[in-house]
């Protein structure tokens, strides 16, 4: 299990081994989390405490991996240790910093970490104290005992190299609009990665944005990997953000081992890359 309800928080809440961490991204993602969140959830910043930028995206994309020793020492100040059961949600549906915190935690060697499906609106919904308070940090003294990413990890020549194999997938998870390259509202060029498929990651969620049932995402992931095996698949979005989203959704499915492009369209489309548009 991977994803939670709403409802299922109350197993956790206040048990001594549970940490729950409301995760945002974007400028304004501390003021959001200050005007509102989950009565002692801890706050971890996407752009500055789940990546680290570099002066062009065109080097690792526009969300790359902090160090591992960096999200070590994060993970020890917000007193996660090997042991806890940490809870991690945000205000995007699962679908932003929530599921990259989930990824990074796994890929760390993390045992017990799960994603409150449909994030703050379903937690709000189900009547959990909403508060502006902010909580004292864990008492970590010391960081969190890992030194390397244990989950696959491509670069953008595995993916080049991945595109023309037909015994491997590349799952791009933007909207159809971005992929088809009708326009690019963040990115510099539009268009997607010749030979990948398009699987929105919005697809992952019911009407109300929550995850479909596990079955659903079974059934639904089962046909798109065609009988791959999950090592022979490789997820990216615009960042290596939402890709996570899609990633979460396929562990849950029971297909995990699949693997990330971190630097996603944001690298490719900076490094003179072959573009493609349209539907494949």
């Amino acid at each position: 299990m991977n994803i939670i309800s709403a409802d299922q928080l109350k197993t956790y809440i206040g048990q001594e081994y549970t940490v729950i961490v409301d995760a945002r991204g974007g400028a304004d993602a501390l003021e959001r989390y200050k005007a509102g969140h989950l009565k002692n959830a801890l706050f971890a910043d996407l752009e500055t405490d789940l990546s680290e930028k570099t002066a062009n995206a065109a080097d690792g994309g526009r969300h790359p991996l902090p160090d591992p020793e960096n999200f070590s020492l994060f993970l020890g100040k917000l007193g996660i240790t090997p042991d806890s059961v940490v809870i991690v949600y945000d205000d995007k549906k699962g679908a932003n910093a929530a599921a990259r915190f989930w990824w990074m935690l796994k890929a760390a060697g993390h045992a017990k970490v799960y994603v409150v499906s449909g994030g703050l609106d379903s937690i709000r919904t189900e009547g959990f104290p909403i508060s502006k308070d902010l909580p004292a940090k864990g008492a970590g003294k010391s960081g969190y005992p890992f030194s390397a990413w244990s989950w696959p990890l491509f670069d953008i020549n595995d993916v080049a190299g991945a595109t023309a194999d037909k015994e491997k997938l590349v799952i791009d998870v933007r909207e159809n609009y971005r992929f088809v390259g009708e326009s690019e509202p963040i990115d510099l060029v539009a268009g997607h990665i010749p030979g990948a498929v398009n699987i929105p990651y919005t697809g992952n969620l019911d009407e109300t944005g929550e995850f479909l049932p596990t079955d659903e995402l079974a059934a639904k992931y089962r046909q798109v990997l065609g009988g791959r095996h999950p090592e022979n698949v490789i997820v990216h979005c615009g960042s290596g953000v939402t890709a996570c989203h899609t990633l979460l959704a396929l562990a849950e499915a029971g297909f995990e081992g699949a693997g990330l492009y971190v630097g996603s369209w944001s690298e490719w489309s900076r490094n003179e890359r072959p573009v493609a548009t349209g539907q494949p």
